[in-house]
């Protein structure tokens, strides 16, 4: 029997090192389900909604290179969408096959139909829809050079009919190229910002996750200009590491001393950093701007050189031209007011909090102590990515895992799932908010079913903690932001996974250490604060004028007892603020 298209896509997928399919099965995608089964190299991961498997493939993406998600005609696609929107914007390279119905149907409103073309073209670098078994061939091929290539998702659309027909041999390549140049500006653009770093002597760098594997070249950077390193949340985990000149982060999850450091420099150089926002960005100082994307120069700070290339390979051509500077007084300062907003933060894990009301600092850090040196952590966007920003240490060996552009809800668990089958011999944990993990609930199920050994923290302060803060500095007192206690650990062992619930602060080291050494997936519901803050290392006049007003519309309608939680729970922020 001739080959058919499903199983050439299969053996594509398997030559180019994709590992396995997140999917839910049905209709047009069946012949694909049927030809991973029949091939025996490649893994068909059942999970319990689209969007689930493509945050999975997105997180596997990120740490292998390469990963593949799929959904079967209209809702499926649909269903794709927010996690391919994630893995699009993270520069994951996902390769995700629509199955559709069959081609002749095109165009007749026939049941469950897309347009895969429209609907998926915001959320890819590559997306094609397959008419013929001779398309498919070059297409696929196509597709997945494009996610490699490119980063990002690639998609293409496969009618259930030709997925069933004969297989063509295409009369193009077939096989993937992985490629790695070498990018660096020019020798004048480099002679122009060696002149600028060698004249000017408040320098401060500030990188992202482009400037992961430019660790050692950064490092050596900062020590012939002696200046500080602050990194975004992104960069955190590669960035900080073993290294003397950091003053952490800035932005809303950020931290005082690496918004000071980057203010008062008189040049910052962004290294491989796409940071969207602009209110924290400096306007004194002069700017440089170095990324990979050309395309992305100048669109969030007014910069005054910008220049394309890989951080690693601009920082080696670039680090004989730069000259041994003597004053060390401005970075000294920047690394005393670093120690000092340290101190500060540990206050508020020395406070561990109350029943029902644990502060999720002290979570945060026992989580820290206890994970392994190659952890992989995945957030939830909101409070628990505030927690993981500034409790989480890197050792140069862990990972961090968010939604960092798309800014999800309901990320971590599914991306979690990802990483657990991408890196089966490391330890994943999942920081998950309640109302992130409520979304796509039913995926634990997908946990027990493969047996991964996650485990999944869910820091419940019965609330949309991050939308509930919004609002209160907008002047507005908190709406149908609150969410009615959820007991967590039950839903967990009624799907099979080990759940405990911690209302005591002094139960919260004891039933980590458990979890952590648990040999198998294990759910921890820890009833958290839900008036803790996250204070920005920038307290606009503004937002003090809105947070007053919030209260005080929350006395005028009766809830002074909310007040008063809300200002116990943040005295230290509120210390330091006034």
């Amino acid at each position: 029997m001739a080959k058919k298209v499903a199983e050439q896509l299969v053996e594509m997928l398997v030559e180019a090192g994709v590992k396995r399919i997140y999917a839910v099965t049905g209709d047009s995608l069946n012949e694909v389900n049927d030809a991973v089964r029949r091939n025996g190299q490649i893994e068909w991961i059942h999970v319990r909604h689209e969007e689930a498997g493509a945050f999975a493939a997105g997180a596997e993406a990120q740490l292998n290179g390469l990963a593949c998600c799929a959904g079967s005609s209209g809702p499926g696609h649909v269903h794709l969408i927010n996690g391919l929107y994630d893995a699009h914007r993270s520069g994951a390279p996902v390769i995700a096959i629509a199955s559709t119905e069959a081609s002749f149907e095109f165009g007749t409103e026939h049941f469950q139909e897309t347009n895969t073309i429209k609907l998926f073209d915001d959320c890819s670098c590559y997306n094609q829809i397959a008419s013929t078994p001779q398309q498919f061939a070059r297409m696929f091929q196509a597709g997945i050079q494009h996610a490699i290539s490119r980063k990002g998702v690639a998609v293409v659309g496969l009618p259930g009919d030709v997925a069933a027909a004969p297989a063509e041999e295409s009369m193009t390549a077939m096989q993937v190229f992985q490629t790695k140049a070498v990018v660096r500006p020019s020798d004048h653009e480099l002679l122009l910002l060696a002149d600028m770093l060698n004249n000017h002597q408040k320098i401060t760098l500030y990188c992202g996750i482009g400037a992961a594997e430019a660790h050692d070249e950064l490092i050596q950077l900062a020590s012939l200009l002696h200046s500080p390193i602050g990194y975004t949340f992104r960069g955190k985990l590669e960035i900080q590491y073993a290294n003397p000149y950091e003053v952490g982060m800035t932005g809303l999850l950020g931290m005082p001393s690496a918004y000071h450091s980057m203010h008062e420099s008189d040049l910052l150089v962004l290294l491989g950093t796409d940071f969207p926002y602009t209110a924290f960005m400096p306007v004194k100082p002069k700017i440089v701007q170095i990324d990979i994307k050309a395309e992305r120069l100048g669109r969030r700070a007014k910069v005054d050189l910008g220049l394309c290339g890989s951080i690693k390979d601009t920082l080696q051509a670039l680090l004989p031209r730069v000259r041994q500077k003597t004053d060390d007084s401005f970075l000294k300062a920047q690394l005393e007011l670093y120690q000092h907003v340290q101190k500060n933060m540990r206050a508020y894990v020395e406070d561990t909090g109350k029943h029902d009301a644990i502060h999720p600092e002290y979570v945060s850090t026992v989580i820290d102590e206890l994970a392994a040196d190659d952890a992989i952590f995945t957030v939830d966007t909101g409070m628990s990515c505030v927690w993981g920003a500034r409790y989480i240490r890197a050792t140069g060996r862990r990972v961090m895992m968010g939604s960092w552009n798309h800014g999800s809800m309901a990320n971590a668990m599914p991306q979690a799932i990802g990483a657990a089958l991408a890196r089966p011999g490391q330890q994943v944990i999942a920081m998950c908010g309640d109302g992130g993990l409520t979304m796509l609930l039913g995926d634990l199920s997908t946990i027990v079913q493969y047996k991964l050994p996650i485990k999944i923290i869910v820091f419940n302060n019965r609330a949309l903690g991050m939308v509930k803060l919004e609002m209160e500095v907008a002047g507005l007192p908190d709406w149908q932001t609150d969410m009615p206690n959820t007991d967590f650990a039950a839903i967990a062992q009624a799907m099979g996974i080990p759940g405990v619930t911690v209302h005591e602060p002094g139960q919260v080291r004891q039933v980590l250490e458990h979890a952590m050494t648990f040999d198998g997936p294990m759910l921890v519901n820890v009833l958290t604060d839900p008036n803790a803050l996250a204070m920005p290392p920038k307290v606009e006049i503004e937002q003090m004028a809105g947070f007053a007003v919030s209260m005080s519309k929350l006395m005028l309608s009766g809830r002074m007892d909310d007040v008063l939680d809300t200002v116990k729970a943040n005295y230290k922020h509120l210390r330091e603020v006034l």
